[in-house]
């Protein structure tokens, strides 16, 4: 979706929070600033960290500097519910001074005197379980080379929704590949921090610049799993403080203005209505008594909360990100985009610690897609099934699966898709015990990582092709899970696929699609989807009209987008791959028509969320595996999931079915070729 072009997005006069010499993009496609028609000037580049003064967590910047000698000017103390304040101090620009990040003339940093801060690795973002936390001797891997030809990861002729979500994409697969090196490594810095930093470094971010208003490639809705992808994106800067603001003109005075909080539970917030927010401002002291975190002294009308008190008064929106329990992990959280709010109105109140805080009330703008209130109505009927409206069936796989799959149309009076027989297994022509066996290993409990001993593991190139979380960390030509051969038990982390599905689905009817699939759940880059059950056949059968089903899936196929979604291993100074390498096509032809589970109802897309994977773990014949369904992006509640199915060319397998071309598409996306299939 393209950025919206309101006035509220036009781009204000502003300089930057900290001394910074002006940051131009770079001209590789990522860094990219989207200049506006008309009167509004253009703005000044700065860093995507953003201010990062705020008394919570303060965090260093890559470098340091000299402190300056004068100490900022103190703002003046606000009125419960008073007049607008005329004699409010602005906050002096050279506050954080000792935080900048110096860049040279065309925005590369240069190297000061300073060394890099420590903390760099260690108060960025939010923790992952599978990181670790403790610091331990690790063996060196080559020193990463800066990359200076970014078009081998991606063309520059992106636009800005692609532009984000190569940027997110790229992110994600770094960090895997850095938490499976790790594993093996001993390391203990967390891998989103290091892939941060990596990004960083090679100048792989979108919206390079603060703005207010919607940030171009970014949609109410998406959900990110960290905070440091909020700040590659240009969505909030600050890696801690949860108001980003900067400075803009405005009357002939510099003043600042709020531009986006995240509502992350550090603070008594209240979230209980999707389109209120009250929002408690930032600092105090906050610390931690028994796991809690309580105000340790009064709030003060600066820097966040002097731009929130401001932005008030002028009545610009702000982006607004809240935040969620990610279920999957102990103590990770998920960020959901919610749209543009705009400050109602603000007073002093006491906190539980008897200190006192601000308070702000936003009100969600009209007209937005939602955000939040998908997100409330898909965690209801995660616990409340029953809750869930226009419900043709409440298990379309009659219990067979581990979680019931509804049936639901909200478009039409269709009762339901054609009769078919649900399997979530293949059904091979011959049986599986006849066919050549794998490879058992010998690890008691579970497979662990760096294990010279594992044979399932040194199938997989010697190290385990899932992270402790069960994400997929890189697509291979191949991936061998273990099998029943094996000594390690279900809960080994190299059993993720034939465990089954893990996801709340629903079949759902699509407005000029057929059926269609989506998921209740938030799903993470790099998930376990499901398996595309079916038959497997010779060859492809077509119905009366000479025309072939739509539901057969063939291995012969993969499109451009799955292909770029392992990582970039020069970032990590690893050997460059050729990426054509990786995919061969393979000889399986599986036929849902008659049998087969929610695969069959995945919808072709030239831009899609989902790729397949071969996986291997019942029998070793590598020419018919089963074709596993992964995400490629984090993909919100309630999103459609689509692969590519791809373009029929001159291949035998064609002819063989008698296909007369291909179909026309309906996908819809910025990048759709017109046809597939």
């Amino acid at each position: 979706m393209e950025a919206r072009k309101t006035q509220e997005d036009a781009v204000l006069d502003v300089k930057p929070l900290r001394s910074l010499a002006p940051m131009f993009p770079a001209p590789y496609g990522f860094n990219t600033t989207f200049s506006f028609s008309g009167s509004s000037p253009p703005f000044v580049c700065v860093s995507p960290f953003g201010d990062s003064s705020s008394s919570e967590n303060s965090f260093h910047a890559f470098f340091t500097a000299p402190a300056p000698s004068s100490p900022p000017a103190k703002a003046q103390p606000l009125a419960a519910n008073g007049p607008y304040p005329q004699s409010r101090v602005p906050i002096n620009l050279h506050e954080n001074s000792e935080q900048a990040i110096h860049t040279s003339s065309y925005g590369r940093k240069v190297k000061p005197s300073g060394k890099m801060s420590r903390s760099f690795y260690n108060g960025w973002g939010d923790s992952e379980t599978e990181g670790g936390s403790e610091r331990s001797k690790s063996r060196r891997r080559k020193r990463p080379r800066k990359i200076t030809d970014l078009s081998l990861i991606c063309p520059s002729s992106l636009d800005p929704r692609e532009s984000v979500e190569v940027v997110l994409m790229t992110f994600d697969a770094l960090r895997r590949r850095l938490l499976q090196l790790d594993e093996t490594t001993d390391a203990s810095k967390r891998a989103d921090l290091k892939a941060g930093a990596i990004m960083t470094a090679n100048d792989l971010r979108a919206n390079v610049g603060k703005r207010i208003g919607s940030v171009p490639g970014v949609d109410v809705g998406d959900i990110f799993f960290f905070r440091i992808e909020l700040c590659l994106v240009g969505m909030h800067a600050p890696s801690m403080g949860g108001i980003d603001y900067m400075i803009t003109k405005y009357s002939g005075a510099d003043e600042p203005a709020a531009i986006s909080i995240v509502s992350s539970g550090g603070y008594e917030n209240d979230e209980g209505d999707a389109n209120v927010l009250i929002y408690t401002g930032q600092g105090g002291g906050v610390g931690n008594r028994h796991a809690e975190k309580i105000q340790l002294d009064d709030q003060k009308l600066e820097r966040g909360n002097l731009a929130l008190e401001k932005s008030m008064h002028r009545g610009n929106s702000v982006r607004v990100i809240r935040s969620a329990k990610d279920m999957n992990l102990i103590s990770g959280k998920i960020y959901i985009y919610d749209g543009l709010y705009k400050i109602h109105e603000s007073w002093i109140d006491k906190g539980k610690s008897g200190f006192n805080i601000f308070k702000y009330k936003l009100l969600r703008e009209p007209g937005q897609p939602e955000g939040l209130g998908v997100w409330k109505r898909t965690t209801e009927w995660r616990s409340n099934p029953s809750s869930r409206g226009k419900v043709i069936l409440p298990d379309i796989s009659s219990g067979i699966e581990n979680l019931p799959v509804c049936l639901v149309n909200e478009v039409d009076d269709a009762k339901g898709p054609n009769h078919f027989t649900y399997s979530t297994s293949l059904k091979y022509m011959r049986p599986v015990s006849s066919m050549r066996p794998l490879e058992s290993c010998p690890c008691l409990s579970v497979c662990l990582p760096g294990d010279a001993n594992c044979s399932c593991s040194q199938q997989n190139d010697g190290i385990l092709p899932y992270s402790s979380s069960g994400l997929l960390v890189s697509r291979k030509s191949m991936v061998y899970e273990c099998n029943n051969l094996c000594s390690c038990t279900i809960n080994c982390r190299n059993r993720v696929t034939q465990k089954g599905l893990k996801l709340h689905f629903e079949v759902f009817r699509t407005r000029d699609r057929g059926w269609g699939l989506r998921s209740w759940d938030a799903i993470r880059a790099g998930t376990f989807i499901c398996e595309f059950a079916g038959e497997v056949v010779q060859k492809i059968e077509v119905d009366d009209y000479g025309e072939e089903t739509h539901y057969n899936f063939r291995a012969t196929y993969l499109d451009e987008k799955t292909k770029k979604w392992n990582h970039t291993p020069e970032l990590i100074g690893e050997p460059s791959i050729n990426q054509n390498e990786i995919f061969k096509p393979l000889p399986i032809i599986i036929d849902a028509k008659n049998v087969g589970n929610i695969a069959r109802f995945m919808n072709h897309s030239c831009s899609p969320n989902v790729f397949w994977q071969p996986v291997l773990y019942d029998h070793g014949e590598e020419g018919y595996p089963h074709i596993m369904f992964f995400a490629i992006k984090h993909i919100p509640p309630m999103t459609e999931l689509t692969f590519d199915y791809g373009v029929s060319g001159d291949d035998k397998l064609s002819s063989l079915a008698g296909i007369k071309g291909p179909k026309e598409c309906l996908c819809g996306s910025p990048k759709c070729r017109g046809v597939f299939g």
